[in-house]
């Protein structure tokens, strides 16, 4: 039978009471102008990090494509968008560095008004570099300010997604 070499740590926190204390962070209310989202980078069911091993997500019942943008029934017919529609995304950004992605496929997803998400790392260029958390460094990749913009022409040719019904 084989042994691990190297045992488990041991379950002591280096706290007064030698146990993890956890605190709630209540973020504050997010106010979004007329025709802002709030984006978040998601990964896909065939992806461990930045290593994406199919095209496929078939959480979300997405096949043989990544430059999709998760938007809910509400937020489109507001846009006047529908599926399969393509769209630029833009990033409101203090720093006066123009980030956008481009041609990417608005796909109908169950998700808050006010929101949208992209893959990761697809999305990564939309993410200002000051925008992180001061303590910790993590970016904040799960609220980037956004507006949507109808495409070039010349852009908006891509290859069609394969989407599984719901």
């Amino acid at each position: 039978m084989a042994t691990i070499a190297k045992k488990a740590a041991p379950k002591k926190a280096a706290t007064p009471t030698k146990k993890a204390q956890f605190s709630i962070v209540h973020p504050g209310k997010v106010t979004l102008a007329p025709g802002e989202l709030t984006t978040m980078t998601i990964r896909s069911h065939d992806q461990y990090n930045t290593t994406i091993y199919t095209n496929n997500d078939r959480y979300r019942g997405v096949y043989n494509q990544r430059d999709v943008l998760f938007l809910n029934a509400n937020e489109m017919k507001k846009r006047g968008l529908a599926l399969e529609d393509r769209v630029d995304i833009h990033t409101l950004s203090s720093d006066g560095i123009e980030r956008v992605i481009r041609g990417f496929k608005v796909v109908d997803y169950l998700m808050p008004d006010g929101c949208c998400a992209a893959y990761y790392p697809e999305a990564n260029t939309l993410l200002p570099l000051y925008a992180y958390d001061r303590i910790s460094g993590t970016p904040s990749a799960k609220a980037i300010p956004v507006v949507l913009k109808r495409p070039s022409n010349v852009t908006a040719e891509r290859p069609p997604t394969t989407r599984m019904p719901q």
